[in-house]
């Protein structure tokens, strides 16, 4: 957990929802000690930040435009890249 601290410059006062985060269903069974839950809500935060950068980085363009860049940059290749680059 250190070593995923220093790759992102980060530090979590929460070590245990770090570690529900990091930690697949079929580890323990259950649905309150793994990530599932959380993803949905990071997947949603994440998909806000995307969104906020790139409308004011393009002004001009359209909503449908908008989108189309959010999905490229959120697609699950380029998060799975960006994960492998920070280690998990």
């Amino acid at each position: 957990m250190k070593e995923l601290e220093k790759n992102l410059q980060y530090h979590f006062n929460n070590q245990h929802l770090l570690h529900q985060a990091l930690t697949h269903t079929s580890k323990t069974g259950k649905l309150s000690e793994n990530y599932e839950r959380l993803e949905f809500l990071g997947d949603a935060v994440l998909e806000i930040c995307v969104s906020r950068v790139l409308y004011h980085k393009y002004p001009k363009l359209r909503e449908g435009q908008l989108t189309r860049k959010r999905a490229a940059l959120v697609c699950e290749a380029n998060l799975a890249r960006a994960a492998t680059r920070l280690g998990l």
